[in-house]
């Protein structure tokens, strides 16, 4: 692990105009990390709009009959397996990407992982009419390269991101994820009226190609590998990461395991990530079998939720921030307040769709759920920092490994329960969303903390010293006051 010594009285930002971000290397980066994200949903959340086309009743004259026939004669428990199958190589490389990263660089491996992804999303249509096992197959292999992507940016920043910015950079990054749901939605939508259903694996598989040639010819694994990077700008960045130490951290991993506070915050990962994935993979279905929009229409309108949901995550933080800055609430409280408030907000408005009689009320509902869900970020995600901070990635690798399993139940049990479809079984589908968001709710409320935990405190971790920390202005206790 590399160790970072804090920022140099003597750093200064470079004076490059702010606005001129190609200017600023570490910028490029960032934006060029925008767009991966922007992918790596694009690339998942295609086959969520192409599915509805895929499998619906097409009319066919036959003689002087017409008849109704589907292109893909899948009922709704193999849609189910097809929409989860992703999942099921996503969960297994979450710890996995941040070892590699740190073995063959997390530039290369973030390349890789979204370039991988839009080959075989190109060859899906391909695939697909071939067999639907080997489709599923596909998609398994699309999700263990994809699943590296967000551990292994981490990486990026710890060679790019002056401290004082990795907050601003990281984010604007990880936004790119929200972005790329709202764009592909209703374009994928577009894009099957006009052109059939392959032409989106066709598309979005060509601008992943196109983005990973753009990223390996313009980017590199560190400021001091770059040549077009300013003096002005490499001195900036080495001065403020400072000179760094490969030490070795021993994880205690039975105080992690047995920690508390630690499922609590899984416990609020998992709950968010069922909500999220249920919308992500059902959404478009729901729409059309319920809310009785057409397949153009269906694809705007499931993109509006991620729209809300995008403006809304980059106001959670700076609110958060607000309420610790102004020490209006401790650390602990914010977190409590925006995770529980948001799954509370999110079981309410999900109950409201599920009885709304009308699409306009329907819509209001789900968009009002998304939106307000997105506050839960500024609760349980940034929560392992809180706690552990040297322990964090390794923290968060768990978390999401366990976050990941509903990906993979959540579309096959919607598959079992919509087979009509009607109301009814859509309710089932939104109240057992609601329950799991209040029982996360519940468990993160009693048991979820903000303080830095003992063994987090540990000797032998090997990280800077307490006088060491004191020294360059960051000491711990600081963000664990309330």
């Amino acid at each position: 692990m590399v160790v970072e010594k804090g920022i140099p009285e003597t750093c200064t930002p470079d004076e490059s105009p702010g606005w001129k971000f190609w200017k600023r290397r570490r910028y490029v980066v960032a934006f060029m990390a925008f767009l991966g994200f922007f992918n790596v949903y694009a690339l998942r959340a295609n086959l969520s709009i192409a599915i509805v086309v895929m499998t619906e009743n097409k009319p066919v004259l036959i003689g002087n009959d017409t008849v109704y026939v589907r292109e893909f004669d899948w009922d709704s428990k193999l849609q189910g397996y097809v929409l989860s199958s992703f999942f099921y190589g996503y969960i297994t490389t979450q710890l996995l990407g941040g070892w590699l990263a740190m073995k063959i660089g997390g530039q290369r491996l973030f390349g890789i992982g979204v370039g991988a992804t839009a080959f075989m999303t190109l060859i899906s249509p391909l695939v697909a009419n071939i067999s639907v096992y080997l489709f599923i197959a596909l998609r398994v292999l699309e999700g263990i390269f994809e699943g590296v992507t967000y551990p292994c940016i981490h990486a990026v920043w710890s060679q790019w991101a002056p401290p004082l910015e990795r907050s601003r950079l990281a984010t604007f990054a990880f936004t790119g994820s929200y972005f790329g749901t709202v764009v592909s939605m209703p374009v994928c939508a577009l894009l099957s009226e006009w052109l059939g259903w392959p032409s989106i694996f066709y598309v979005f598989g060509v601008v992943g190609v196109i983005w990973f040639v753009m990223w390996n010819v313009l980017l590199y694994e560190r400021p001091t590998s770059d040549p077009k990077i300013s003096k002005e700008e490499l001195k900036y960045i080495t001065e403020s990461l400072g000179t760094t130490e490969r030490k070795t951290v021993r994880h205690p991993w039975k105080s992690i395991l047995t920690s508390v506070p630690v499922w609590a915050i899984i416990a609020a990962n998992f709950s968010e990530n069922w909500g999220f994935y249920t919308f992500l993979t059902q959404l478009p279905k729901y729409m059309k079998d319920i809310l009785e929009f057409d397949i153009a229409h269906t694809g705007f309108m499931a993109a509006l939720p991620y729209l809300v949901m995008s403006i809304m995550l980059l106001l959670s933080g700076h609110i958060a921030d607000w309420f610790l800055v102004k020490k209006i609430l401790t650390v602990t409280q914010v977190r409590k307040l925006f995770n529980c408030g948001a799954f509370i907000s999110q079981s309410i408005f999900l109950i409201g769709a599920s009885f709304a009689t009308t699409a306009t009320m329907g819509m209001i509902c789900l968009i009002f759920a998304a939106g307000l869900g997105s506050f839960s970020l500024a609760g349980f995600s940034v929560n392992y920092l809180d706690i552990a901070p040297q322990h964090a990635s390794v923290l968060m690798g768990i978390g999401n490994t366990i976050g990941s399993i509903p990906g993979i139940v959540s579309p096959i049990l919607s598959g079992y329960v919509v087979t009509t479809p009607t109301r009814g079984e859509w309710q089932v589908v939104f109240f057992t969303s609601a329950g799991i968001y209040l029982t996360g709710c519940i468990i993160y409320g009693l048991f979820a903390t903000g303080e830095l935990q003992p063994w987090a405190e540990q000797a032998g971790t090997n990280l800077e010293t307490k006088t060491e920390k004191s020294k360059n202005g960051i000491d711990n206790k600081a963000f664990q006051s309330n």
